[in-house]
């Protein structure tokens, strides 16, 4: 029985390609990275190879009928993986253009092994492969000469052991008809496009021989430092095993909420690792809920971290959160300038976790999430959500998320899009009317795999935030919009709220 032949694999230098890639690019591939016009094909190429470039190890970039290549230049270099140093040196230009003009593919296949030959790459990149392919279609034969080129010279530069990279735009509906699929090794695919003033970008590693590749569209941005890629965020064996019940051998350890008598309500509090859905209509408190969640972390020495899908902490005339963040004991995550994705945001909210190493997350809101999400996204809520709260809860982190409802009086609803049973825990706040004014009142709708109270209880919202009172088992027919027996008491006690 013969060993396996070990592929090399090459770091690309983009943050996240890897990860696509299967662990990197394996070396001496026959490469086709292709997408629409300015989707960031030519960026790509050029990050991929002033990374990999040394003396060692040097780059021949071939332009065919494109932009010539010191006007190329002058753009790329704008970017901080551009080093001038590496011109000339590690990395060679060569224009194509004279010998694409005339479609000559033996002259065109002729020069490239001439330059090959001389200096020896291990590194190649031909842009726009494009052009040589409009070149063909102007021959009675050119579907079959164009055929037999891209065979001759994938060969060519496979047998010469050069990693390779054929640079074009393409259109998906002609892509399985397309000469160049066949031989190449691997497939990099890049899309864009504008939605709500916003430039939605992603990438697509549809074919590499030999890797187990990450599947599916991927965000990326094109920044100061060329392209970041933002893998999609797959569950997998991260996700935490099944929690026991009441009673079972391993106890369930639980956060307080900063709110005694509704940890009381929850069963002792909140189990550590679960994620919690507060839902209920504007103004009933679910931000100060959430700041009370936050607030109570850093009195346990336990930092947070809070993605703001609507106002900004600073923003929100929220001074105890305002506190919080401005300390560093809790880190923002503001997505509205996230261009759209729940890859950047699962990718921001993961790294600053990591780093303030965090173990409480706001989510606020899913309202605000959902109309922050590209059309591919938004089209799979439920689809993003159960991503976004497997991801975080495998991270060990404890999530509380709001959602804002229409209040509807006589209705319990826990969720607008139907995503009430992707969360462990659900808290619901509502309104009622209580001679003729307004009360908001509070009730657990269930702890997985725990008892809890099922009582409606009144609460307000005071100087020192929210007040719990007791239970509103005696006022029979309220919920149903009958009016009360008697006036409410004012909801009082020691043990209704917490101080801050």
């Amino acid at each position: 029985m013969t060993d396996k032949v070990a592929i090399h694999r090459l770091e690309t230098g983009v943050p996240g390609l890897d990860l696509l890639l299967g662990g990197g690019l394996p070396e001496c591939s026959f490469n086709l990275i292709a997408g629409s016009p300015g989707s960031g094909k030519t960026t790509l190429a050029h990050q991929i190879m002033f990374a990999l470039a040394k003396p060692d190890r040097r780059a021949l970039y071939f332009t065919v009928l494109g932009e010539p290549p010191l006007k190329m230049l002058r753009y790329q270099q704008q970017f901080t993986f551009f080093d001038v140093d590496k011109v000339n040196g590690s990395i060679r230009f060569v224009n194509l253009a004279d010998e694409a003009l005339h479609g000559d593919f033996d002259r065109i296949l002729g020069r490239i092994q001439r330059e090959i030959e001389t200096d020896s790459p291990a590194l190649v990149v031909v842009d726009s492969f494009r052009s040589v392919m409009l070149s063909a279609r102007n021959e009675s034969d050119g579907a079959v000469a164009l055929q037999h080129f891209v065979q001759q010279l994938g060969m060519y530069l496979t047998s010469w052991q050069a990693t390779t990279f054929l640079v074009g735009e393409y259109e998906l509906s002609v892509s399985e008809t397309n000469p160049v699929l066949t031989v190449a090794d691997g497939l990099i695919w890049l899309t864009q496009h504008v939605y709500r003033e916003s430039m939605v970008r992603k990438i697509e590693v549809k074919k590499m021989r030999g890797q187990r590749t990450l599947p599916g569209l991927h965000t990326f941005r094109i920044n100061d430092d060329g392209v970041d890629v933002f893998p999609r965020a797959i569950i997998g064996a991260g996700i935490p095993p099944e929690r026991p019940v009441d009673g079972g051998r391993r106890a369930l350890k639980r956060l307080s909420l900063g709110v005694p008598r509704l940890d009381t309500m929850l069963g002792g509090g909140l189990p550590e690792g679960y994620s919690l859905l507060v839902a209920g209509p504007a103004g009933s408190g679910k931000t100060i809920l959430a700041t009370h969640f936050l607030a109570e972390g850093v009195r346990q020495g336990e930092r947070g971290v809070i993605a703001a899908f609507e106002k900004n902490p600073s923003q929100s005339q929220n001074p105890v959160l305002d506190q919080l963040v401005r300390a560093g004991d809790v880190g923002v995550i503001d997505t509205r300038s996230l261009d759209l994705s729940i890859d950047v945001t699962l990718n921001d909210l993961s790294h600053m976790i990591r780093r303030l190493q965090a173990k409480r997350v706001v989510i606020d809101s899913l309202s605000g999430y959902e109309l922050a999400l590209a059309p591919t996204d938004s089209a799979n809520f439920r689809d993003s959500l159960y991503r976004m709260v497997a991801v975080l809860t495998s991270m060990g982190v404890t999530v509380l998320m709001t959602s804002e409802l229409e209040d509807r009086y006589t209705d319990l609803r826990f969720s607008p899009h139907g995503t009430a049973f992707l969360t462990d825990a659900i808290i619901v706040q509502r309104y009622i009317e209580v001679e003729s004014r307004l009360k908001r009142i509070m009730a657990v709708v269930k702890v997985r795999g725990s008892a809890h109270s099922d009582e409606l209880h009144l609460f307000e919202i005071t100087g020192e935030g929210i007040v719990i009172g007791e239970p509103l088992a005696e006022y029979q027919g309220l919920l149903s919009g009958q009016p009360a027996m008697r006036a409410m008491k004012r909801p009082t006690g020691r043990g209704g709220g917490t101080k801050r």
